[in-house]
């Protein structure tokens, strides 16, 4: 009776707990964001292995050996325990082991820039953090927005990022891992929603005086036609992001829009990861053909 009491309780305790975790990394809506709480959740009951028991001995033998307790032995010339020793010794390093195997295979299945396998074909996003704002890129689609990314729900998301100027972090906790974005380098990060809804995303990475309003929409619409007619609507909007329009959006801004491009002006990403190692360090927008050598194979289908 008295178990069934403390498991209530402590079931009441963890709801009550996991309750103000809405919208977070335990909440999540995309199968990387599952994987990853679930690695959270092993790998903190693992180390609780020995917190709770170092914590609750703790608080045994200051009331054991209390004040007052004449009773109880006192050994002041005590110094070994072979079954003490082997506890504190074997505990500890199998908790290491297994935590050093668990670490080391989800290391491998959950590398960011691994694409999703069994998922079908990804969509293909071009992401560049600005001070402070986000833009994205959709090659493909040949459009553009700002502060608004928008995908089918069940797709897989390619994610090629990088940084105008001032390194920041890309993440949608509700669909896993956050990666830099760094000017003149691409990282990658593949991501999946297993259900329709808007997810927040956000720079997880301080940036100055406007990163408080460095966030963004991740809206992932129920069906591949709901995206479609999304893509037709601000290829409508008529608005073109090319070389020029794109300097006046680099500008720092804080609190900006949602601004949509009907139309993208080709290797725009390109350059502007190129623009940073072009000539001893000229910020020139459009990388020549002899320097691409220089970039990693991939930066840009």
């Amino acid at each position: 009776m008295l178990t069934r009491k403390l498991f209530s309780i402590a079931l009441a305790l963890m709801v009550l707990a996991l309750s103000g975790c809405s919208g977070g990394v335990l909440d999540p809506k995309g199968q990387i964001g599952v994987d990853e709480k679930n690695l959270i959740i092993i790998a903190t009951l693992l180390m609780l292995l020995v917190v709770i028991p170092v914590i609750v001995m703790t608080l045994y033998f200051a009331w054991k050996y209390r004040d007052g307790r004449d009773h109880e032995i006192y050994a002041p010339k005590w110094a070994h325990s072979t079954k003490i020793e082997a506890a504190v010794w074997t505990i500890p390093i199998v908790i290491i082991i297994v935590l050093g195997v668990i670490t080391w295979r989800s290391t491998q299945s959950l590398d960011p820039y691994k694409p999703l396998e069994g998922k079908g074909e990804h969509l293909k996003v071009q992401v560049v953090s600005l001070n402070w704002k986000w833009l994205f890129i959709y090659p493909e689609q040949g459009i553009a927005t700002v502060n608004e990314l928008v995908f089918p729900a069940n797709v897989p998301v390619e994610y090629k990022i990088t940084s105008e100027s001032t390194m920041n972090s890309f993440f949608i906790p509700q669909l896993g891992s956050q990666i830099y974005s760094m000017a003149g380098m691409e990282t990658q990060l593949h991501l999946i929603a297993d259900e329709a809804g808007t997810f927040n995303g956000f720079s997880a990475n301080y940036s100055g005086a406007g990163f408080t309003g460095m966030q963004f929409d991740a809206i992932a619409t129920p069906t591949q036609a709901d995206f479609d007619n999304w893509v037709a609507e601000v290829k409508a909007k008529g608005q073109t992001l090319d070389k020029a329009t794109y300097e006046q959006l680099a500008k720092p801004s804080e609190y900006h829009p949602v601004t949509y491009y009907g139309a993208v002006e080709n290797g725009l990403f390109h350059s502007i990861v190129m623009k940073y190692m072009q000539g001893h360090g000229e910020m020139n927008y459009y990388a020549k053909p002899e320097h691409s050598a220089h970039i990693q194979h991939g930066v840009e289908e």
